[in-house]
């Protein structure tokens, strides 16, 4: 009997237990391995944080999903793997050998990236970290008014820095460092003057800056400025698992796995990889979980025919997707291409999009 291994608990993953409920896979034992026992749906963090949802609003149990499916759930994380024995090390000491692999351990942060952040500053991954820390840093405006000061200036930064002040109000000043370059740099011209105007309107000080240290007190600026921080939270780019480097596998110039439109690696036929673990040439990173999403559906189809030793199907995903990007009060702005709109109706959408999806995996 063949063992398929879910490495990682991410949006491609819940998919693949959902239609593995639906239909088992014959002759084949598989193993879901993922460090918590529910995934919180990142699309919905940013209206946790403004207060519009409650955590059991956002998230998917992922033990109940495995159960359907009839899956083993290992409830570890990933330390070492191994392409060539086709071996996964645990931090539990377990080791699984596998004749399939599929990864979907979502993004990473390199904590080290900034100087003094490990130590003092909150990440916004892992997310089930971050949402105690948010409930500690929000029981603490309670009691004084705080210096927040949000480093990273993508759709999660932009997102978080306005959930926390629209939250928050006159008890947190909020200041988004955007790493040098305007917000929302690979976001098409109209969003970022929209996403711009929000900021402003919701009193958000937004410096074109890069961040080079983080103290107790401070945050240290590129041009030299020091800005009081009570509380730094970072929401950084995705960075490839450390393990990665010795797995024998092939990656890219930034240590993500190696892909080919099968969602195969293009070293290891019988290893897959989606969501911000993996990139290939028509595939880059996602910089939203859009894309890993999508990937589900395709994903659980080539498992299935690589098990059965039948014909895998091209993965490509579509140039243009929907974003929605939250506005922290119940606003959005949509875009789709050039096209873009905002309003409380967008944040509606968003919301019923949102919901919805959580649902379809309860």
């Amino acid at each position: 009997m063949k063992h398929l291994i879910l490495l990682g608990g991410g949006h491609a993953h819940v998919h693949v237990l959902k239609a593995l409920a639906q239909e088992p896979l014959p002759s084949a034992q598989v193993t879901l391995v993922s460090p918590y026992a529910r995934q919180i749906y990142s699309g919905m963090v940013p209206g946790l944080v403004a207060g519009h949802y409650m955590v059991d609003d956002c998230v998917i149990p992922l033990a109940p999903l495995a159960a359907q499916a009839k899956v083993t759930f290992v409830q570890s994380a990933a330390t070492a793997l191994d392409a060539r024995t086709r071996t996964v090390s645990l931090s539990n000491g377990q080791s699984l050998h596998y004749d399939a692999l599929s990864i979907d351990t979502g993004p990473v942060v390199d904590r080290h990236a900034i100087v003094g952040a490990d130590e003092h500053a909150l990440f916004v991954r892992p997310m089930e970290d971050f949402v105690v820390q948010w409930d500690d840093l929000f029981a603490l405006t309670q009691q004084q008014v705080l210096s927040v000061v949000v480093v990273g200036g993508g759709a999660a930064g932009v997102e978080l820095a306005l959930a926390m002040q629209y939250r928050l109000g006159e008890r947190a000043r909020v200041s988004l460092v955007t790493g040098g370059p305007p917000p929302l740099p690979s976001h098409p011209v109209r969003v970022r003057s929209r996403a711009l105007r929000a900021l402003k309107r919701r009193g958000v000080t937004v410096l074109e800056d890069a961040c080079t240290a983080i103290t107790q007190n401070h945050v240290q600026l590129g041009r030299g400025m020091r800005l009081e921080c009570d509380s730094a939270v970072l929401a950084l780019g995705a960075a490839a698992p450390p393990w990665l480097q010795r797995s024998g596998l092939a990656l890219d110039e930034r240590g993500f796995v190696a892909t080919g439109d099968s969602l195969q690696s293009t070293s290891h036929p019988e290893v897959f990889a989606v969501g911000d673990v993996a990139s290939s040439a028509s595939r880059p990173v996602p910089k939203s979980g859009v894309y890993a999403v999508r990937a589900g559906p395709p994903l659980a189809l080539n498992l299935r025919r690589f098990v059965a030793a039948g014909e895998l199907q091209p993965h490509r995903p579509q140039r243009v997707a929907l974003n929605l990007l939250a506005c922290g009060e119940r606003r959005a702005i949509a875009s789709w291409g050039p096209w873009s709109a905002e309003g409380r109706w967008v944040w509606w959408w968003k919301d019923r999009i949102d919901r919805a999806f959580v649902a379809g995996y309860r």
